[in-house]
């Protein structure tokens, strides 16, 4: 007994007998094949309250009837060992086919109900989703709710922890209540005194508007008398800048008449006293002794300088210089003692610059002061303010600018701005005036020769630069008082000078004899007057030959061995005196 073929959605049966009856089936097998779809698992239903929805019942019996018909579509034939139900022959493919026909029948009617019920059931799960999906919006609405509960309990707890401050707050004011309402009875009676004096007030002030209106007509006199006395001190200050401008031309006429009845330079000639102390005998010879120059009386020196110092305020170069012989008092004259009564021209003009310039202040005039101490030696420039060290000592030439003003490459320069600075001494840091000289004096060239114990090697050339402005009347004027004091002349055989106090005794008998050829050429009225012959009379060009008022000390000494200097001395100033320089003018814009 043969068994039949197992039908499988692959396979066709197909037999020679009965090719009727396969045509009859294989429509049915293509439907069976098509009509069954594998159902996938669904997903889970949200439980809410504990139920859960009315879907799950049914899923699990669908789940059996889908895999009972899968099992049906694996194998459709009778099994190896025997099945129920009456067994057809091995010949009778016709029943066989009947039964398997009818099984297929069964097979699709069962996948035609679970299809529907599938169909059912994705309804279900369609409107179960629709369902949790206004599920979760109510629930994400009620959280909501709930977050807006909590904020709501938030904002109660913060309101009870106010009101709790609020009623502390009323306890407090209620306090304060009671304390005001004490102090308010005390005001009262307060004010029930100053209702009082307030009505005594008011008559003061009655009394006291009618005062201020008399007054308010005296301020108004009083004002207007005001205006009247600006306009007078206006016109005072016209006249008295007018005054001054007047007082600076008389004061210059005076000068020039000086200069002009002396020859334009003037020249001071100064006996200084006898080294031991004694007084020369001033001087009373025979009256036919014609050739002596007898001293009549003695002159206090500076109250004629002051004069030209006051020019150098006014605008006017000044030049004052000492010459004479060594030992013969140049220094003392130019710089003096450090007391009040015996100091110097240096240190007596810069005393009277600032005075006067504290004076011109009130009429609107502002200075500045700036001073500076070269000194030649040996035919070569040396700052006298340097306070580096000498070996770094700068070289110093002169220069002459377009304008014919003479300065002086790398030399220091330093500001003085009151009197009180002129009476200090020089620190490391700042050198004034006073201090000026004594830092001068101790880089100064002196040396011991036979005529002086400390005899100046070189001429030194003290310079204070002017500079005022009178904004109110819109007038500037610049100027330059220079005060010079030469080295001193002297002759080999006095002076007994050898080696290195011979070689400056050369420098400065060669710069003087320069200078003495300069004032001749100029007394003479020459076209060419050779002023770079020397260092010295290069830079003294300005006071000799320039715009400047200009005045020469003679010193001399009156011992009787020092005749022949005296009146080599006296000679020189002679020429001096005779030299025109021309009429100073002012410089003033």
């Amino acid at each position: 007994m043969s068994r039949l073929p197992v039908m499988t959605s692959k396979r066709v049966l197909t037999s020679s007998s009965s090719s009727e009856n396969s045509q009859d089936m294989a429509p049915a097998q293509k439907k069976l094949r098509k009509d069954p779809e594998p159902v996938k698992p669904h997903a889970a239903a949200t439980i809410i309250g504990g139920r859960r929805p009315p879907v799950a019942a049914t899923r699990a019996p669908i789940s059996r009837s889908v895999r009972a018909v899968g099992a049906a579509t694996v194998a459709v034939g009778p099994s190896r060992g025997g099945g129920g139900g009456t067994k057809r022959h091995a010949w009778d493919l016709k029943g066989k086919v009947s039964d398997m026909e009818g099984k297929l029948r069964n097979y699709q009617s069962k996948v035609k109900s679970v299809n529907e019920e599938n169909d059912i059931l994705k309804g279900t799960m369609v409107q179960s989703k629709m369902r949790v999906t206004e599920m979760e919006r109510e629930l994400k609405r009620q959280q909501s709710q709930i977050s807006e509960y909590e904020d709501e309990l938030h904002a109660l707890s913060g309101v009870r922890d106010e009101l709790e401050k609020v009623s502390s707050d009323k306890s407090t004011l209620q306090k304060e209540l009671s304390n005001l309402e004490g102090k308010y009875k005390v005001m009262e009676t307060l004010r029930d005194s100053q209702e009082t004096e307030l009505q005594t007030l008011t008559m003061k002030l009655s009394v006291l508007e009618s005062t201020l209106a008399r007054l308010q007509g005296t301020l108004r006199d009083t004002e207007e008398e005001v205006r009247s006395l600006k306009e007078t001190v206006a016109e005072q200050k016209d006249e008295l800048h007018a005054g001054e401008m007047e007082r600076r031309r008389l004061h210059n006429t005076i000068q020039e008449l000086k200069a002009s009845y002396n020859g334009n330079i003037r020249v001071f000639c100064r006996v200084r006293p006898l080294v031991d102390g004694g007084l020369s005998k001033h001087i009373q010879l025979p009256t036919s002794d014609i050739k002596t120059i007898t001293l009549a009386k003695t002159e206090e020196v500076f109250e004629e300088i002051s004069l030209l110092v006051q020019s150098a305020l006014d605008g006017y170069n000044v030049c004052c210089f000492a010459y004479g012989q060594t030992g013969s008092g140049k220094t003392y004259t130019m710089e003096g003692d450090e007391f009040d009564k015996t100091r110097g021209v240096i240190p007596r003009a810069v005393q009277q610059i600032f005075r006067a310039a504290e004076k011109l202040a009130t009429q609107g005039w502002e200075f500045t002061f700036t001073a500076s101490f070269v000194e030649i030696y040996n035919e070569t420039l040396r700052d006298l303010l340097y306070t580096g060290k000498a070996s770094k000592r700068p070289e110093h030439e002169i220069r002459k600018s377009t304008n014919n003003e003479v300065t002086i490459t790398n030399l220091t320069y330093e500001k003085v701005s009151n009197e009180d600075q002129v009476r200090q001494t020089h620190t490391s840091a700042v050198v004034m005036s006073f201090g000026l000289i004594a830092l001068a004096n101790q880089n100064r060239s002196t040396a011991q020769t036979a005529q002086n114990d400390r005899s100046s090697r070189s001429h030194s050339v003290f310079q204070l630069d002017i500079e005022g402005v009178n904004a109110g009347r819109d007038v500037k004027c610049k100027s330059t008082l220079c005060l010079v004091d030469l080295a001193g002349s002297e002759r080999m055989l006095k002076s007994q000078s050898q080696g290195e106090r011979f070689k400056e005794m050369t420098a400065i008998n060669g710069s003087l004899s320069n200078l003495g050829i300069v004032i001749s050429a100029l007394a003479n009225k020459e076209s060419y007057v050779p002023y770079r012959n020397s260092k010295l009379t290069y830079l003294l060009q300005g006071c000799l030959g320039g715009n400047s008022k200009t005045l020469m000390f003679v010193n001399i000494a009156p011992e009787s061995d020092s005749f022949g200097e005296t009146l080599n001395s006296l000679r020189f100033a002679s020429k001096v005196n005779d030299c025109v320089i021309g009429t100073a003018s002012a410089n003033r814009k």
